[in-house]
């Protein structure tokens, strides 16, 4: 386990760890350590099916939305935007973004030492055999047919079969998923965290111990990473101003 305590740190972790891999690197910051990386939807201890908070949502939701989306992966994007659990993980194509929320996540465990995971997309489809000959570092969007089988309609008619978590590639339409770079994994119907698939060569765990927060809270600010670069929302305009009184 590589610890990093300062953004330089992290940078030389990654380029020992990852220089030799040709393909994309995505990143997930979380404010703890010690949790699993496993979606919301499949931490919760409630009986709701999925079907079921996706049509509550849609219920209150379409006459909110000018485009009421078609497509139940849509669905899911707009319910994990707005904190409802699903079975996406959210990541980011900048290990800066991901260290924001590792620090920022969650105050009440400042105290929590953090960790900032690296993920690598193409290996971790190859547990679910998504692969292309052709393009060696391919990833899949949610519109292409491999994602198909991870649609709610297509689990709620094969509720029996279970299949690997998946990385792919959301449409960026809206600014917070593309100033975070986002990304996502889904996972399917097991609830194996994906840092225990296969062999483990898809994703590496840098722990930042909680005496180093102060310091990288100091270097983000210098480097201009702060809430309203993550969330280019009206609201990080006012968080901004009243930290400064």
């Amino acid at each position: 386990m590589t610890e990093v305590a300062s953004i330089s740190d992290l940078l030389a972790a990654l380029r020992e760890d990852h220089a030799d891999h040709p393909g994309a690197l995505w990143f997930r910051g979380q404010a703890s350590h010690e949790w699993k990386l496993l979606p919301g939807f499949l931490r919760q201890k409630s009986d709701v099916s999925e079907g079921t908070l996706i049509s509550r949502f849609r219920q209150s939701a379409a006459m909110l939305t000018e485009r009421a989306p078609r497509e139940s992966f849509d669905w899911l994007f707009l319910m994990q935007h707005y904190g409802v659990p699903t079975r996406l993980l959210d990541w980011t194509e900048s290990p800066l973004i991901a260290l924001y929320f590792a620090l920022y996540d969650d105050p009440a465990l400042d105290d929590v030492g953090s960790a900032l995971w690296c993920l690598k997309p193409t290996k971790l489809n190859m547990n679910a055999n998504i692969v292309d000959p052709h393009e060696p570092n391919y990833i899949p969007a949610f519109e292409d047919p491999e994602l198909k089988a991870y649609s709610f309609e297509s689990l709620r008619q094969n509720d029996r079969i279970v299949l690997s978590p998946v990385a792919a590639l959301a449409t960026r339409n809206n600014a917070r998923i593309q100033a975070q770079m986002g990304a996502f994994t889904i996972h399917h119907n097991g609830n194996v965290p994906l840092e225990e698939l296969g062999d483990g060569t898809h994703i590496t765990k840098y722990e930042i111990p909680a005496g180093a927060r102060p310091e990288l809270i100091a270097e983000l600010a210098m480097l201009h990473v702060n809430r309203f670069t993550v969330f280019p929302e009206m609201a990080s305009i006012g968080s901004i101003i009243r930290e400064s009184l």
